[in-house]
């Protein structure tokens, strides 16, 4: 397994761009756990602090397909460091907002303003895809690789958040993440020789020219994003909120932790297995098991199991999560024209954001009005459906105009 890893990092700078590209996620990561915590604490209303939270949400799913549109076209470089420095005000007023006691709708204009900033996930899979332009099996670990880099930041950030924003001062968490997160971007952006070129304008194809919101195949694969979306935002509050009802609410940070270590070694041991399924087939096997697994936690709920048998419940959820996502994002990767990649992750991105946003929606208010773990409910069902909508569409995943499929690790697979 390490062996293929190792093979990732001998092109140079590759190691570079990853170490910061993991320092600017692993900020992310704390931003939204850190901004609840300040703004109840300041304001003593976890309402607010809901409200700010979402807006932050929705301002990241709108801007970041916009930001993936400039970066296709102009480069990283030259759209990521104007963005971390045009957000370093409105993060300076937000804190100061909320330590100041500055009328709430304050804190409704700093932090969407400071929470738009490229995909940083986005674009790492873009310089592994440039880099090993021409081999298949590389560009399957990358990607395979930065989901489970992806799933390290989600348990180590909230702890890390957590920690600083109780045992120091509310703002230390969104102090720290920024400066962490501007930093790593900055450092992400000056890797200059692994940034992948931008195409002049004349290399642009018919399926580019007018955004990749026209290229039928990708409203689909968002479809799907949004629904195992809609799984992960209900699995979070219901999981929180079923620890809450047995008095264990410190249980529940760990718990979700399961989910992402689960997901995360299913990464890093995906990013080596080679198959000769094709993309499609795998996302479609890949749903099927993780919707017969999320009623695993769902039965868990119901029979009023307790922590000790959710937790395994919810650890062999997350090990069908990451090779399910890797292979959502390979098919994204395959169904757009390659000078839009960052745009058409950006907008796969977008679709999950506003499944998670819903499926909390959806799984505090069961929480509040029905029987604790009920909100697995939502869980199970969101799995079915984006099983249900892959099913429906997998003639246009197979179809022509992919860029590759798999075969046994030597076709051609645009992944990144």
């Amino acid at each position: 397994m390490f062996a293929s890893y190792r093979r990732l990092f001998a092109a140079p700078g590759a190691l570079a761009f990853t170490l910061s590209g993991l320092l600017a996620r692993l900020s992310f990561s704390m931003t939204g756990v850190s901004a609840v915590l300040m703004v109840a604490a300041r304001r003593d209303s976890y309402a607010l602090a809901g409200a700010v939270s979402a807006a932050g949400v929705v301002a990241v799913a709108v801007g970041m397909p916009l930001l993936g549109r400039l970066v296709d076209r102009y480069g990283q470089a030259r759209v990521s460091v104007p963005c971390v420095l045009a957000g370093v005000g409105p993060m300076a007023g937000l804190l100061l907002c909320a330590r100041y006691g500055a009328p709430a709708w304050t804190l409704f204009v700093c932090y969407p303003l400071a929470s738009v900033l490229p995909n940083l996930g986005g674009m790492a899979r873009a310089r592994w895809a440039h880099l090993y332009a021409d081999d298949p099996e590389a560009r399957h670990t990358a990607n395979a690789l930065e989901q489970a880099l992806d799933e390290v930041c989600f348990m180590a950030g909230p702890v890390l958040g957590t920690a600083l924003c109780t045992g120091l001062f509310p703002e230390a968490g969104l102090l720290v993440g920024s400066v962490l997160g501007g930093g790593g971007v900055l450092l992400f952006a000056a890797q200059r020789r692994t940034e992948p070129p931008v195409r002049p304008s004349s290399t642009v194809t018919e399926g580019q020219a007018g955004g990749v919101l026209r290229v039928g195949r990708l409203w689909l694969l968002v479809a799907v994003f949004a629904a195992t979306g809609l799984l992960f935002g209900s699995m979070e509050v219901t999981t929180v909120a079923y620890a809450d009802a047995l008095g264990q609410r410190a249980s529940a940070g760990w718990l979700l932790g399961l989910v992402a270590a689960g997901s995360g070694l299913s990464g890093f041991a995906f990013g080596v297995l080679r198959t000769r399924i094709g993309a499609a087939g795998r996302l479609l096997a890949g749903l099927g098991v993780l919707a017969g697994l999320t009623l695993l936690p769902l039965a868990v709920g119901q029979a009023g199991g307790g922590v000790a048998l959710l937790g395994p419940a919810l650890f062999v959820v997350g090990v069908a999560v990451a090779p399910t996502m890797v292979t959502g994002m390979t098919l994204v990767q395959e169904v757009l024209p390659a000078g839009q990649l960052n745009e058409g992750m950006g907008v796969a991105v977008a679709g999950i954001l506003v499944g998670i946003s819903a499926g909390a929606a959806g799984g505090g208010a069961l929480a509040q009005h029905a029987a604790p773990g009920t909100g697995y409910l939502i869980t199970a069902g969101a799995a079915l459906l984006a099983l249900a909508v892959t099913t429906a569409g997998y003639r246009g995943l197979v179809g022509p105009g992919a860029r590759g499929t798999t075969g046994g690790g030597t076709a051609a697979r645009a992944t990144g």
